[in-house]
């Protein structure tokens, strides 16, 4: 049985903010890529015990989040992906029996949420059918449109309402919880990156004993017929709203496709923002 763990940084136990801790030169990155490493391995030795042998570990954060050196012995490690053709982030590389995330931040805006944003800090909101989503929301229509149900995701407590609301049945685990009760819509980009850091943290060791705990239980429920799949029937249509910065106004951009999440997102990726005020400009194929 191989399972699929994608995985970020910005929702490990103990990263505490990212100017200091989630960025290639950060004063405790080398930490925190350590801590989610652990995580990881925690979530594999879960699912192990519940009956998994092979794991594909996708390194979601951008400069990356994985330790290669500490990752365990049975995982494969995959990261960047070819310009324009990201998604789903090595999800279609053979068979997968199950999806799951590792370290995962809410969506840009969340209240409450740890170090919430979408893609990168400009974006305010991003939507498919009309439905807000984050990071995790993307891969999770992969994942559905490939037929692989998502089983289990962790990270702060308000990511993990998040997932249980977008996905039926999803085992989740909450290693921290934010306080940060403004959703800095109207903030810049700067000034966001900087807005959600408050919150109160696990001891990274009993987040992996949680982690491996929920990781077992997660697949010892799997079966159920209901678990695990996001429907959003096509065609879709994807819109985004960038932040206004100091020297720009709000932007948007849109992409749709008439059948495949996955297509539309790599679509996504190629457009250029447009000014809010011109609307007759907002779509492209």
């Amino acid at each position: 049985m191989r399972i699929f763990i994608m995985t970020d940084l910005e929702g490990v136990a103990g990263v505490l903010d990212n100017e200091a801790w989630c960025l290639w030169q950060s004063r405790y990155y080398e930490l925190a890529k350590d801590l989610l490493t652990r995580e990881v391995n925690a979530a594999i030795e879960g699912f192990m015990s519940a009956g998994a042998t092979e794991f594909l570990v996708a390194d979601g954060h951008g400069c990356g989040g994985i330790n290669p050196a500490l990752l365990h012995s049975v995982a494969e490690l995959a990261h960047n992906w070819p310009a324009g053709n990201a998604y789903p982030c090595s999800l279609d590389d053979g068979h997968f029996a199950y999806a799951a995330w590792i370290g995962q931040h809410p969506k840009a805006g969340t209240i409450r949420g740890h170090l919430c944003h979408t893609g990168d800090m400009d974006v305010r909101d991003l939507s498919i059918n009309g439905i807000s989503m984050g990071e995790f929301g993307e891969i999770a229509l992969c994942a559905s449109e490939l037929g692989i149900r998502s089983i289990f995701a962790s990270g702060c407590q308000a990511f993990t309402e998040e997932a249980r609301a977008f996905v039926p049945g999803i085992e989740t685990v909450a290693v921290k919880r934010g306080i940060q009760a403004d959703p800095g819509h109207n903030l810049s980009a700067a000034a966001y990156g900087r807005h959600n850091v408050a919150a109160i943290h696990l001891q990274p060791e009993e987040a992996c004993r949680r982690i491996q705990e929920g990781a077992r239980q997660s697949l010892l429920r799997a079966g159920h017929e209901s678990f695990g799949l996001v429907r959003i029937p096509p065609p879709y249509d994807l819109a985004g709203i960038l932040r206004a910065n100091e020297n720009e106004p709000q932007r948007v951009f849109r992409a749709c496709h008439d059948k495949s999440v996955i297509k539309l997102l790599n679509a996504s990726q190629t457009i250029a923002p447009l000014n809010a005020a011109n609307p007759m400009a907002m779509a492209a194929k």
